[in-house]
């Protein structure tokens, strides 16, 4: 058990630096089936295979199984709660800012061939109708959303 211990820690401190620079990313759904995918990958090589208690044969673990094992949220949950975290930031940095443009504004440039990248819609995560820059200006309401997303 604390060798598993070790390896969950190993494995979240590797998470936390390819995750750098996550708020930015726009993921496409096939994007995010490949991470949980890797994730779920690592996970059963960490805790490894299980005694059936029927048979007696041991078993790969099943995704359902390794999520109730691993306590922490899943790495798409920690990239959209991430982005939801970079929009307040920017947000709070004013007009003025090139970056609060980028988010903002509507680009300029054609649009590229094929299927559009999945953007992140607010109304899916329960604040439908609201403004999202309205929204950042209440500092709890903002959180329990982002906490909302990684749950």
């Amino acid at each position: 058990m604390l060798l598993n211990n070790l390896k969950i820690n190993i494995y979240r401190t590797i998470i936390l630096c390819v995750l750098y620079g996550s708020e930015t990313w726009s993921l496409t759904l096939r994007e995010e089936c490949r991470l949980r995918v890797f994730e779920n990958r690592v996970l059963k090589r960490i805790f490894g295979p299980k005694r059936d208690e029927v048979t007696g044969e041991r078993r790969k673990l099943h995704n359902e199984e390794l999520n109730d094992l691993y306590s922490s949220p899943n790495i798409v949950r920690v990239i959209k709660s991430r982005r939801m975290r970079s929009a307040r930031h920017v947000e709070r940095m004013g007009e003025r800012r090139g970056v609060y443009s980028v988010l903002v504004g509507k680009p300029e440039e054609e649009s590229q061939l094929g299927r559009p990248r999945r953007r992140w819609d607010l109304q899916k995560v329960g604040c439908g109708g609201m403004d999202w820059i309205e929204l950042t200006q209440d500092r709890e309401r903002w959180r329990t959303l982002a906490k909302t997303l990684t749950l």
